[in-house]
Protein backbone atom coordinates (compact mmCIF):
# COMPACT_ATOMS: atom_id res chain seq x y z
CA UNK A 1 0.00 0.00 0.00
CA UNK A 2 1.13 3.38 -0.91
CA UNK A 3 1.88 6.46 1.48
CA UNK A 4 -1.25 8.00 0.75
CA UNK A 5 -2.98 9.30 3.54
CA UNK A 6 -6.23 7.92 4.68
CA UNK A 7 -9.47 9.96 4.48
CA UNK A 8 -12.59 8.37 6.46
CA UNK A 9 -15.65 10.38 6.29
CA UNK A 10 -16.36 9.18 10.03
CA UNK A 11 -13.42 10.52 11.84
CA UNK A 12 -12.61 13.04 9.41
CA UNK A 13 -15.94 14.94 8.59
CA UNK A 14 -16.53 17.06 11.26
CA UNK A 15 -13.21 18.85 10.49
CA UNK A 16 -13.40 18.86 6.23
CA UNK A 17 -17.20 20.17 6.98
CA UNK A 18 -15.23 23.23 9.11
CA UNK A 19 -12.18 23.65 6.52
CA UNK A 20 -15.39 23.73 3.51
CA UNK A 21 -16.72 26.58 5.39
CA UNK A 22 -13.53 28.52 6.48
CA UNK A 23 -12.51 28.09 2.84
CA UNK A 24 -15.31 29.78 1.78
CA UNK A 25 -14.81 32.72 3.32
CA UNK A 26 -11.62 33.35 1.92
CA UNK A 27 -13.42 32.59 -1.34
CA UNK A 28 -16.00 35.07 -1.04
CA UNK A 29 -14.23 38.02 0.56
CA UNK A 30 -12.44 37.57 -3.57
CA UNK A 31 -15.67 37.60 -4.53
CA UNK A 32 -16.10 40.72 -3.06
CA UNK A 33 -13.02 42.48 -3.75
CA UNK A 34 -11.48 41.82 -6.95
CA UNK A 35 -11.94 41.87 -10.50
CA UNK A 36 -13.81 39.26 -12.25
CA UNK A 37 -11.92 36.99 -14.61
CA UNK A 38 -13.55 34.00 -17.00
CA UNK A 39 -15.03 31.20 -15.50
CA UNK A 40 -14.36 32.68 -11.94
CA UNK A 41 -10.46 31.80 -11.68
CA UNK A 42 -9.81 35.05 -9.61
CA UNK A 43 -11.66 33.45 -6.66
CA UNK A 44 -10.48 29.90 -6.65
CA UNK A 45 -7.96 28.93 -4.01
CA UNK A 46 -4.22 27.81 -4.85
CA UNK A 47 -3.21 24.95 -2.86
CA UNK A 48 0.66 25.21 -1.71
CA UNK A 49 2.54 23.29 0.84
CA UNK A 50 0.71 24.57 3.97
CA UNK A 51 -2.85 24.37 2.78
CA UNK A 52 -5.18 26.59 0.45
CA UNK A 53 -4.29 30.26 -0.22
CA UNK A 54 -6.29 33.03 -1.70
CA UNK A 55 -4.82 35.39 -4.70
CA UNK A 56 -3.72 38.81 -3.78
CA UNK A 57 -6.19 41.35 -3.52
CA UNK A 58 -6.02 44.85 -3.27
CA UNK A 59 -6.47 47.36 -0.07
CA UNK A 60 -6.01 50.97 0.63
CA UNK A 61 -2.67 52.66 0.67
CA UNK A 62 -1.33 50.81 -2.26
CA UNK A 63 -1.36 47.42 -0.57
CA UNK A 64 -2.31 43.92 -0.87
CA UNK A 65 -2.67 41.11 1.27
CA UNK A 66 -3.35 37.04 1.29
CA UNK A 67 -5.33 34.78 3.08
CA UNK A 68 -4.28 31.30 3.77
CA UNK A 69 -6.21 28.32 5.20
CA UNK A 70 -3.06 26.99 6.94
CA UNK A 71 -2.71 23.50 7.82
CA UNK A 72 0.61 23.28 9.45
CA UNK A 73 -0.67 26.52 11.93
CA UNK A 74 -4.08 25.11 11.93
CA UNK A 75 -4.68 28.86 11.44
CA UNK A 76 -6.67 31.43 8.84
CA UNK A 77 -3.19 33.62 8.06
CA UNK A 78 -3.70 37.23 7.09
CA UNK A 79 -0.29 38.42 5.33
CA UNK A 80 -0.54 42.17 4.47
CA UNK A 81 2.01 43.54 1.79
CA UNK A 82 3.33 46.05 4.30
CA UNK A 83 4.94 43.15 6.41
CA UNK A 84 2.62 42.57 9.13
CA UNK A 85 0.80 39.26 10.09
CA UNK A 86 -2.20 37.93 11.71
CA UNK A 87 -3.70 34.77 12.32
CA UNK A 88 -7.25 33.16 13.54
CA UNK A 89 -6.77 29.74 14.85
CA UNK A 90 -9.31 26.95 13.30
CA UNK A 91 -10.60 25.60 16.62
CA UNK A 92 -12.49 28.94 17.36
CA UNK A 93 -15.64 26.65 18.66
CA UNK A 94 -18.07 27.68 15.76
CA UNK A 95 -18.33 29.06 12.67
CA UNK A 96 -19.60 32.29 14.02
CA UNK A 97 -16.46 32.92 16.12
CA UNK A 98 -14.16 31.89 13.39
CA UNK A 99 -16.19 34.29 11.27
CA UNK A 100 -16.11 37.38 13.35
CA UNK A 101 -12.51 36.97 14.39
CA UNK A 102 -11.81 37.24 10.71
CA UNK A 103 -13.51 40.11 9.80
CA UNK A 104 -11.95 41.53 13.00
CA UNK A 105 -8.56 41.38 12.31
CA UNK A 106 -8.98 42.39 8.42
CA UNK A 107 -10.95 45.38 10.01
CA UNK A 108 -8.22 45.98 12.43
CA UNK A 109 -5.49 46.16 9.89
CA UNK A 110 -7.87 48.91 7.37
CA UNK A 111 -8.41 45.94 4.59
CA UNK A 112 -11.60 44.90 3.02
CA UNK A 113 -13.85 42.83 5.41
CA UNK A 114 -17.54 42.94 3.92
CA UNK A 115 -18.65 39.93 1.79
CA UNK A 116 -21.48 37.91 1.21
CA UNK A 117 -22.48 35.83 4.80
CA UNK A 118 -24.16 32.44 3.53
CA UNK A 119 -22.31 30.09 2.37
CA UNK A 120 -22.69 28.53 -1.37
CA UNK A 121 -23.62 25.44 -2.34
CA UNK A 122 -24.61 23.91 0.60
CA UNK A 123 -27.80 22.42 1.21
CA UNK A 124 -30.14 24.44 4.16
CA UNK A 125 -27.06 27.02 4.82
CA UNK A 126 -26.61 28.93 8.14
CA UNK A 127 -24.92 32.39 7.41
CA UNK A 128 -21.90 32.13 9.19
CA UNK A 129 -22.19 34.92 11.40
CA UNK A 130 -25.32 32.88 12.74
CA UNK A 131 -23.51 29.52 12.79
CA UNK A 132 -23.16 29.43 16.63
CA UNK A 133 -23.57 25.39 17.13
CA UNK A 134 -19.89 24.04 18.70
CA UNK A 135 -17.67 23.04 15.89
CA UNK A 136 -14.62 20.20 16.70
CA UNK A 137 -11.07 20.72 15.04
CA UNK A 138 -9.05 17.82 14.72
CA UNK A 139 -5.50 18.49 13.96
CA UNK A 140 -4.79 14.92 12.68
CA UNK A 141 -7.71 15.63 10.10
CA UNK A 142 -6.32 18.16 9.03
CA UNK A 143 -2.75 17.58 8.26
CA UNK A 144 -4.43 14.28 6.47
CA UNK A 145 -5.88 16.40 4.49
CA UNK A 146 -2.80 18.21 3.66
CA UNK A 147 -1.19 15.37 3.11
CA UNK A 148 -4.13 14.04 0.43
CA UNK A 149 -3.65 17.44 -1.02
CA UNK A 150 0.13 16.86 -1.81
CA UNK A 151 0.28 13.67 -3.24
CA UNK A 152 -2.45 14.37 -5.34
CA UNK A 153 -1.48 18.01 -7.14
CA UNK A 154 1.90 16.70 -8.97
CA UNK A 155 -0.59 13.98 -10.37
CA UNK A 156 -3.06 16.95 -11.56
CA UNK A 157 -0.14 19.14 -12.20
CA UNK A 158 1.58 16.60 -15.03
CA UNK A 159 -2.25 16.10 -16.39
CA UNK A 160 -2.41 19.85 -17.15
CA UNK A 161 1.04 20.43 -18.65
CA UNK A 162 -0.11 17.76 -21.40
CA UNK A 163 -2.26 20.37 -23.20
CA UNK A 164 -1.53 23.55 -24.55
CA UNK A 165 -5.16 24.51 -25.37
CA UNK A 166 -6.97 27.13 -23.44
CA UNK A 167 -6.70 25.45 -19.45
CA UNK A 168 -7.54 26.16 -16.13
CA UNK A 169 -4.87 25.95 -13.67
CA UNK A 170 -5.37 23.05 -11.06
CA UNK A 171 -7.24 25.26 -8.28
CA UNK A 172 -9.69 24.66 -5.13
CA UNK A 173 -12.92 25.29 -5.72
CA UNK A 174 -14.21 26.82 -1.80
CA UNK A 175 -18.14 26.48 -3.27
CA UNK A 176 -18.29 22.49 -3.39
CA UNK A 177 -14.69 22.25 -1.84
CA UNK A 178 -12.70 20.36 -4.98
CA UNK A 179 -9.57 20.77 -6.15
CA UNK A 180 -9.70 20.28 -10.07
CA UNK A 181 -8.60 21.18 -13.39
CA UNK A 182 -10.09 22.11 -16.71
CA UNK A 183 -9.63 21.26 -20.49
CA UNK A 184 -10.94 23.59 -22.93
CA UNK A 185 -11.70 22.97 -27.04
CA UNK A 186 -12.30 26.17 -27.73
CA UNK A 187 -15.60 25.72 -28.85
CA UNK A 188 -18.81 27.83 -27.08
CA UNK A 189 -21.07 25.01 -25.22
CA UNK A 190 -24.62 25.43 -25.30
CA UNK A 191 -25.94 27.64 -22.49
CA UNK A 192 -26.05 25.59 -19.46
CA UNK A 193 -29.43 25.41 -17.59
CA UNK A 194 -28.28 27.10 -14.49
CA UNK A 195 -29.94 25.81 -11.25
CA UNK A 196 -26.90 24.97 -8.92
CA UNK A 197 -27.91 25.44 -5.34
CA UNK A 198 -26.68 29.15 -3.60
CA UNK A 199 -25.03 29.94 -7.53
CA UNK A 200 -26.31 31.91 -9.26
CA UNK A 201 -26.98 30.75 -13.15
CA UNK A 202 -25.24 33.79 -14.41
CA UNK A 203 -22.14 32.32 -13.08
CA UNK A 204 -22.73 28.80 -13.71
CA UNK A 205 -23.70 29.51 -17.65
CA UNK A 206 -20.08 31.58 -17.59
CA UNK A 207 -18.06 29.10 -16.06
CA UNK A 208 -19.57 26.34 -18.60
CA UNK A 209 -19.71 28.84 -21.73
CA UNK A 210 -17.05 26.76 -23.64
CA UNK A 211 -16.94 22.95 -24.45
CA UNK A 212 -14.98 21.22 -21.76
CA UNK A 213 -13.51 17.88 -19.82
CA UNK A 214 -13.04 18.84 -16.26
CA UNK A 215 -11.46 16.62 -13.55
CA UNK A 216 -11.20 16.65 -9.90
CA UNK A 217 -10.57 15.58 -6.45
CA UNK A 218 -13.83 15.90 -4.03
CA UNK A 219 -13.23 16.15 -0.23
CA UNK A 220 -16.92 15.96 1.11
CA UNK A 221 -16.29 18.94 3.35
CA UNK A 222 -19.90 19.74 4.66
CA UNK A 223 -21.54 16.75 3.15
CA UNK A 224 -20.67 13.81 4.90
CA UNK A 225 -19.42 11.07 1.77
CA UNK A 226 -15.90 9.11 1.19
CA UNK A 227 -13.62 11.29 -1.13
CA UNK A 228 -13.66 10.37 -4.76
CA UNK A 229 -11.90 11.46 -7.90
CA UNK A 230 -14.89 12.44 -10.78
CA UNK A 231 -14.34 13.56 -14.39
CA UNK A 232 -17.36 15.04 -16.50
CA UNK A 233 -17.74 16.22 -19.68
CA UNK A 234 -20.25 19.51 -20.98
CA UNK A 235 -22.00 19.23 -23.07
CA UNK A 236 -21.68 15.37 -22.12
CA UNK A 237 -20.99 13.98 -26.12
CA UNK A 238 -23.49 10.81 -27.19
CA UNK A 239 -22.01 7.52 -25.41
CA UNK A 240 -19.85 8.90 -23.08
CA UNK A 241 -21.74 7.28 -20.13
CA UNK A 242 -21.15 4.23 -21.53
CA UNK A 243 -17.32 4.40 -21.69
CA UNK A 244 -15.18 2.20 -20.05
CA UNK A 245 -12.39 2.50 -17.92
CA UNK A 246 -9.12 0.66 -16.20
CA UNK A 247 -10.37 2.04 -12.59
CA UNK A 248 -13.40 4.10 -11.81
CA UNK A 249 -17.14 3.96 -13.64
CA UNK A 250 -19.86 6.45 -14.40
CA UNK A 251 -21.79 7.28 -11.53
CA UNK A 252 -25.79 7.93 -12.85
CA UNK A 253 -25.96 9.77 -9.16
CA UNK A 254 -23.28 12.35 -9.63
CA UNK A 255 -24.22 12.45 -13.87
CA UNK A 256 -19.93 11.66 -13.96
CA UNK A 257 -17.75 9.49 -14.16
CA UNK A 258 -16.24 8.65 -10.42
CA UNK A 259 -12.91 6.69 -8.81
CA UNK A 260 -13.18 6.23 -4.84
CA UNK A 261 -9.78 7.42 -2.97
CA UNK A 262 -9.33 5.05 -1.20
CA UNK A 263 -9.44 2.82 -4.26
CA UNK A 264 -6.00 4.62 -5.19
CA UNK A 265 -4.31 5.10 -1.69
CA UNK A 266 -4.51 1.60 -1.64
CA UNK A 267 -3.06 0.84 -5.27
CA UNK A 268 0.48 -0.43 -5.47
CA UNK A 269 0.91 2.84 -7.74
CA UNK A 270 -1.60 5.44 -6.98
CA UNK A 271 -0.16 8.25 -8.66
CA UNK A 272 -0.34 5.76 -11.78
CA UNK A 273 -3.79 4.80 -11.43
CA UNK A 274 -4.82 8.51 -10.54
CA UNK A 275 -3.24 9.37 -14.07
CA UNK A 276 -4.74 6.90 -16.31
CA UNK A 277 -8.29 7.96 -14.88
CA UNK A 278 -7.09 11.56 -15.84
CA UNK A 279 -5.89 10.53 -19.00
CA UNK A 280 -8.95 8.15 -19.95
CA UNK A 281 -11.73 9.83 -18.72
CA UNK A 282 -10.27 13.13 -21.01
CA UNK A 283 -9.75 10.66 -23.99
CA UNK A 284 -13.65 9.43 -24.13
CA UNK A 285 -14.71 13.11 -24.00
CA UNK A 286 -11.91 14.81 -26.36
CA UNK A 287 -12.48 11.38 -29.04
CA UNK A 288 -16.17 11.59 -28.87
CA UNK A 289 -16.60 15.36 -28.93
CA UNK A 290 -14.14 15.19 -32.17
CA UNK A 291 -11.73 17.77 -30.84
CA UNK A 292 -8.71 18.69 -32.43
CA UNK A 293 -6.48 16.98 -29.85
CA UNK A 294 -3.05 17.54 -32.47
CA UNK A 295 -3.59 21.28 -32.03
CA UNK A 296 -4.40 21.33 -28.30
CA UNK A 297 -2.07 18.50 -26.70
CA UNK A 298 1.88 18.72 -26.42
CA UNK A 299 4.06 16.79 -24.88
CA UNK A 300 5.82 18.29 -21.18
CA UNK A 301 9.07 19.58 -21.75
CA UNK A 302 10.19 19.86 -18.21
CA UNK A 303 11.51 18.68 -15.19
Amino acid sequence: MSDWPELSVERDHETLALLHLASQMLGKLRVAHSPWLNHSWHVALQPNARGLSALPTAARGGRTFTLTLDLCRHAIVLWVSDGSREEVPLNAGSVAALHRRLVHILDEHDLPSSFNGVPSEVENPIPFAEDTAPRAYDRESAERFRGVLAAIQPVFARFRAGFSGKASPVHFWWGSFDLAVTRFSGRLAPQHPGGVPGLPDRVTREAYSHEESSAGFWAGGVTAAEPFFYSYAYPEPDGYRAGTLTNGQFDETYGEFVLPYDDVRRAADPERMLADFLTQTYDLAANLAHWDRPALEREPVAP
